[in-house]
């Protein structure tokens, strides 16, 4: 696939800017906080409908106007396509493909396939588990658009379901503090115990309705197994990509291992087989086990949202004793997994986004990455300058100056 056009208006800081790419490979270079991360944002938004730097549509639109709008046209092997997103400050998104409102979503992602590596992506590994589920949630639904919106109805579930523990935990604070004032109100002589006999402390935690919270027990089991069961489905298939990558960028001299670290522990036999109705017996079984801990504190203590993702480097764990080179080495492993996996999958490389991330790899490991992507991914990098690439490397390369949202060539 490769990016023709793109098209901003009132996005982040530019108000009305074309942008044409004439070559496999174009860098944006210009100083900081001038637009060229924006401009990559916007391929982001177009591929995954979400951004790594921003959560709400208001905070992407130009001095708070009231639209926002990115096109772009794509050339794939099934022909040209043009994609629309309009962003809203208030209100809904508004998508568009080959010129058609679309009702879903779904029907939108996936058509632009893209790897992002900036230099946030190294809290990939030292970072908390939340940074690496994001991480695998966003190459899922590249491979699978469907897993958004099985993404999003387990989270609805699990915030429904917290809501009713928060509940109960209030009500059982309520009713201890009850209790307390009724003890208060009795003068003792000598007959602590007969009166506490008389007034017993309520049960802690308060008791939940069984049927309702069973009821919300079988939903969250029932989305919660289809989100394991893809995670890890794609983690298999990308754990040997990354081994050998790793390998290589290493010079064989380290062994990278990639462990996906379910809150609901699965039996290997249920995993091979695939077996769904497998991984919701064993999330349920795990909810009962938690159960009174769950209704102490209120929340939901099972599931996905508590996974984590393990990195270990020659039986090491990489985040905590890993150094700053080795984490940089399995980061880049990683991101050239994702780009030949997608690749595979899809049948058509996909475009990769580099935002300034070459000044955090040394020269090694930046000619590993410029090799790998030579003519056969368009990529679109970002930089304050240009002394990281070499003559030949630049003489096939569109070179683009980004200033205060204006982009000229170079």
């Amino acid at each position: 696939m490769y990016l023709k056009t793109l098209h901003l208006r009132q996005f982040r800081n530019y108000c009305d800017q074309k942008v044409a790419f004439d070559a496999p490979k174009t860098i944006l270079v210009g100083n900081n906080a001038q637009g060229k991360s924006n401009l990559l944002e916007a391929v982001e938004l177009l591929s995954t409908l979400k951004s790594h730097r921003a959560t709400r549509d208001r905070d992407l639109i130009l001095d708070s106007q009231a639209i926002g709008q990115i096109d772009a046209t794509l050339e794939r092997q099934t022909g040209t396509i043009d994609l629309a997103l309009t962003l809203r400050s208030q209100g809904r998104r508004n998508l568009k493909l080959n010129g058609e409102h679309l009702r879903r979503h779904l029907d939108f992602l996936s058509v632009l396939n893209v790897v992002q590596f900036s230099c946030l992506d190294l809290d990939l590994v030292r970072g908390g588990p939340e940074e690496r589920r994001n991480w695998i949630d966003r190459l899922v639904i590249q491979l699978e658009p469907i897993y958004a919106h099985i993404l999003q109805q387990y989270n609805q579930i699990l915030r429904q379901r917290n809501a009713l523990l928060k509940r109960s935990k209030e009500i059982g604070k309520a009713a201890v503090a009850e209790h307390l004032d009724k003890m208060h109100s009795i003068k003792f002589d000598n007959l602590e115990l007969e009166n506490r006999e008389k007034f017993p402390m309520p049960d802690a935690p308060f008791p939940l309705p069984n049927s309702e919270l069973a009821l919300w027990d079988a939903q969250l089991a029932t989305a919660g197994a289809r989100v394991i069961r893809r995670r890890d489905r794609i983690l298999e298939r990308l754990m040997p990509l990354a081994r050998y990558w790793h390998s290589s960028i290493s010079g064989s001299t380290e062994v990278l291992e990639v462990k996906y670290a379910a809150n609901v522990q699965v039996e290997q036999e249920l995993r091979t087989q695939d077996n769904l109705e497998g991984v919701r017996q064993a999330f349920l079984d795990k909810i009962k086990q938690r159960a009174i801990a769950e209704q102490v504190q209120g929340i939901t203590l099972v599931g996905p949202h508590r996974d984590d993702i393990a990195f270990t480097i020659n039986h090491t764990p990489a985040r905590q004793y890993g150094s700053q080179g080795q984490q940089r080495t399995l980061v880049l492993a990683l991101k050239l997994a994702e780009l030949q996996l997608i690749e595979e999958v899809v049948g058509e490389p996909p475009l990769l986004l580099l935002d300034d991330v070459l000044a955090e790899l040394d020269l090694n490991r930046q000619n590993q990455l410029l090799e790998t992507i030579q003519e056969r991914f368009q990529t679109l990098i970002t930089t304050t300058h240009l002394g990281a690439f070499d003559a030949q490397w630049l003489q096939q390369t569109q070179i683009l100056s980004v200033e205060a949202g204006q982009i000229r060539r170079f």
